[in-house]
């Protein structure tokens, strides 16, 4: 059995590649005849909307032999709308054939694709392309690689063929001195043997070469075939045997789907074999495919080290491993732009969304998002030419158009400090509680994600269903809502119940901790920025540097090259992603201007775009800051702020050295922008005011007996006749209990609620204060009702709380860290047996927990109606004016 290479090609657009898979085809005898881009005859250009445009935008895959190995080709887009689908491919190389064009040096997208490589430590041979064009200058285009990608990259154009031999064998030995000679600067090894020898043996330049210490170079024109056997043999001969075990496993890099719908997932085979019908996690195989092109063939098996098809699997996406690799590879290009999708008028937009989402199993990078309160679809794209592209496939596959909004800058978050993240979860018969550490990482990290818990504290099955819940979301940040990144999540601590604990427990406690992490810590928001290359005659240096500098880019010295500059930097994409109509106005068609999407960085707005976006972390019910806990039976809100006050888990000996953070000014100064749907939190089995103090001003201030029993007698008929005392029956009522009806008043929350009140309190909140106080007094005058007006003072440090009789009302200031809905709510739990409790208050989750209990509720707009319904009433008969 031949060994098997699976090799890609890589470049910026124009460079060259499908040529060059053309050549490589017909040099290995796949094909007879040479295809060509611009003959849009090309085997893996098979698409019509490539052959239209002339460029990649799917990658593929064709199988050739060349000296008794079995080639795997895989053929990658050029132009960096696509480069999320050439970074998939990346994932299953043994081996890149990186094409630079001999007239184009290093492109901005190149540099890109190098450092990808480099993140995928994958070796690379790099084929300068083109060189049949005139003005080629080869000794000027190496120096410029190994100044812009490596010193290590080594010319091979003279390399003798005879020494590559397959490195399982001994043998082999570099003949030219000069190569040699330059071999061994590349590494120490490589040195020590040259030194020693005066040679170098072929094996260890194999071994360098796949410890990327060795790039080797070779030059030609695939258009021509000029060079391309010449590569075969170096590829075939440079690429160590790969060794795999028996223990099956895969990586899935690719979804497509065939002219049926049907789903095919394309994988490599990374350990031990696959078979036509076995079971891969509870789904059968139903069929393997070889494709060549847009042709396959059907086969029964597939070998570690094979690139193959397979049908029957509908749960896979791009990343996830199988088997034995079984972790999932997260992309590191990601679109910068997100877009709304707007159907055709004869298509639902829910029919819509359900297609989309079907494309991105395809095209993951879509990050489709449906905006329920809007009904709209919004999807992440790379730039203009793959919403065309999006259009067009859409087009073709559901014969429906669809448009696709201008694009707007997607934004991430990270934190600037460490700090404890804590989130609890227990409604009735629900618990759970998780502490996360959260620490920023260098530019580019992603999110990291690690457990440090003994098994004594956490059981693992929590811990590992913790892991999986912090892995499978995008956490949203708390300035503009964006998706968080660089920061290292480590989980601390948490708890279980032996009883109530159920998985989706943890779920909740895991995503509320992350959000009230950064709740708690100065967070960052970041803008993606582009590396630029931009070249224009060199009388248009200044013009370019002031431009630049008004879009608040960067850049390094122009270099003059004869009477053109190359000016090179950095720049956000919100400024300068489009800037090259402007070169190309301004030079006349002479300039040039190349970007790629580099990372994010910190926004150079950041304060205009948090206010311009109008994101409020509170206000995000799929996205809670606060946790719930659990009193009496009932679940109330704990606001992210006193959560840790609150927490029944001390992770206190692991956090140390953690700078405390300060609850924000406006929720000091500003009741209103306290979230009022969240119910703070309160000691059990303590009140400002106590049960039996309530009780004795009720009796106090009504005279009430609390009871009043009305006994009834029934005896048999009226007939006084009658005195048979088997007809003679005496009926027994139970006395009666008449509660006494109180009303409760959640003081600030109908302040706000009210638009009188609520424009009086935003100059004096004192006076606000006051005119509810009167109009209570006058409401409990006409009804007669106990009437108990609460205002919140839980953030007056050291308030102990007050009952102050007002008129012929009792006014409650809660006490320190305890709201008016936790001291309403502990109120009517304990007294709602005795009395016939009303609670005025908007506060949906508080009109829930009342309602649980007994009380009635009474919103704040129907308690404004009744107040001015009495007001009228009154009015009307004579007792005001």
């Amino acid at each position: 059995m031949n060994r098997s290479l699976v090799t890609g090609l890589v470049a910026h657009v124009d460079s060259g590649k499908t040529t060059l898979a053309e050549g490589i085809l017909y040099t290995c005898g796949k094909k007879r005849v040479l295809g060509r881009v611009d003959h849009k005859d090309s085997l893996l250009d098979n698409y019509a909307i490539e052959r239209e445009r002339g460029i990649t935008v799917f990658s593929k895959q064709a199988g050739v032999t060349f000296d008794e190995v079995d080639i795997t080709l895989l053929d990658t887009p050029g132009h960096v709308d696509f480069s999320a689908e050439m970074e998939r491919t990346l994932q299953v190389l043994d081996v890149a054939i990186l094409l630079v064009g001999a007239n184009d040096r290093i492109q901005g997208h190149t540099l890109t694709l190098w450092k990808l490589l480099d993140s995928y430590k994958i070796p690379v041979i790099v084929f300068v392309n083109k060189t049949d064009m005139p003005g080629t200058d080869k000794s000027a285009i190496l120096e410029s690689l190994k100044t812009g990608l490596s010193d290590n990259i080594v010319d091979f154009s003279f390399w003798n063929e005879d020494c590559a031999v397959d490195t399982t064998e001994a043998g082999g030995v570099i003949c030219d001195e000069a190569l040699a000679d330059e071999l061994s600067m590349c590494h120490e090894t490589l040195m020590e043997e040259y030194l020693e020898n005066g040679s170098i043996g072929w094996d260890l330049v194999a071994d360098a070469f796949a410890g990327r210490r060795v790039f080797p170079l070779l030059a030609g024109s695939a258009l021509y075939l000029e060079g391309v056997e010449k590569l075969l043999k170096l590829l075939t001969g440079i690429t160590k045997t790969r060794s795999y075990d028996d223990t099956f496993g895969a990586r899935v890099y690719k979804i497509t789907r065939d002219d049926d719908g049907q789903k095919l997932t394309h994988m490599k085979i990374t350990g031990g074999k696959l078979v036509v019908k076995d079971k891969i996690d509870d789904e059968k195989v139903n069929q393997i495919r070889i494709y060549n092109g847009a042709g396959y063939e059907a086969v029964k098996e597939a070998y570690a080290g094979q690139i193959c098809v397979v049908t029957g699997l509908e749960k896979y996406r791009a990343g996830d491993g199988i088997g034995k690799a079984h972790d999932q590879i997260r992309p590191l290009l990601v679109p910068v732009l997100s877009y709304k999708v707007v159907p055709d008028e004869k298509e639902d937009v829910a029919v819509c969304y359900k297609h989309i989402q079907e494309l991105s199993d395809e095209i993951p990078e879509l990050n489709v998002i449906w905006n329920e309160s809007l009904k709209e679809i919004h999807i992440s794209v790379m730039g203009d030419v793959q919403t065309d592209i999006l259009r067009r496939i859409y087009k073709d596959r559901y014969g429906l158009v669809i448009d696709i909004n201008d694009g707007s800058i997607v934004y991430k978050e990270t934190i600037a400090d460490s700090v404890e993240g804590i989130g609890h979860y227990e409604p009735l018969r629900h618990y759970s509680e998780v502490h996360l550490f959260m620490e920023p990482l260098p530019s580019g990290s992603g999110i990291v994600c690690e457990c440090d818990v003994s098994v004594d504290e956490l059981e693992l099955n929590w811990q590992r269903l913790i892991m999986t819940h912090l892995e499978e979301k995008q956490h949203k940040g708390v300035l503009t809502g964006s998706d968080i990144t660089d920061i290292k999540i480590t989980v601390i601590g948490g708890r279980a119940h032996a009883k109530h604990t159920e998985g989706g427990d943890f779920r909740q406690s895991t995503y509320r901790a992350v959000r009230q992490g950064l709740m708690c810590c100065e967070s960052i928001l970041l803008e993606p920025y582009i590396d630029f290359t931009l070249r224009i005659p060199t009388d248009l240096v200044g013009r370019a540097m002031s431009d630049i500098q008004k879009y608040e880019g960067s850049f390094e010295p122009p270099v003059v090259d004869q009477d053109m500059s190359i000016i090179t930097g950095q720049a956000p994409v919100a400024t300068m992603f489009n800037y090259g109509r402007e070169v190309s106005a301004y030079s006349r068609g002479l300039g040039s201007y190349n970007v790629t999407v580099s990372g994010y960085r910190p926004c150079h707005n950041a304060q205009e775009v948090v206010e311009s976006i109008g994101y409020n972390p509170d206000e995000d019910l799929d996205n809670p800051t606060s946790s719930v806990f659990c009193s009496h039976g009932a679940g109330y809100v704990v606001p992210w702020y006193e959560v840790a006050a609150n927490a029944h888990v001390d992770c206190s000996h692991k956090v140390q050295g953690l700078k405390g953070y300060e609850i924000p000014k406006e929720y000091e100064e500003d009741v209103s922008l306290a979230p009022k749907k969240a119910v703070s939190a309160y000691r059990q089995g303590e009140m400002t005011i106590s049960l039996e103090e309530i009780e004795e001003i009720y009796k106090n201030s009504y005279h009430m007996s609390g009871i009043e029993v009305t006994p009834y007698r029934y005896i048999g008929s009226s007939n006084k006749e009658k005195k048979n005392p088997a007809v003679e029956k005496e009926y027994k009522y139970k006395p009666v209990t008449r509660k006494e009806k109180c009303l409760l008043v959640d003081g600030y929350n109908i302040i706000f609620a009210w638009q009188e009140l609520s424009e009086l309190a935003a100059s004096n909140i004192d006076s606000a204060r006051d005119a509810l106080i009167d109009i209570c007094c006058n409401y409990q005058g006409s009804k007669g009702y106990t009437l108990i007006l609460v205002f919140d003072a839980y953030k007056v440090h050291g308030n102990t709380g007050s009952v102050n009789k007002h008129n012929n009302i009792f006014v409650v200031y809660t006490k320190e860290a305890e709201t008016a809905d936790a001291y309403i709510e502990k109120t009517v739990h304990q007294m709602s047996q005795k009395y016939d409790i009303m609670v005025a208050t908007s506060d949906r989750l508080e009109q829930m927990i009342i309602y649980g209990a007994g009380a009635t509720r009474i919103s704040a707009r129907e308690f404004k109606k009744e107040v001015e319904y009495e007001q009228e009433r009154l009015r009307s008969e004579g007792y005001v004016h």
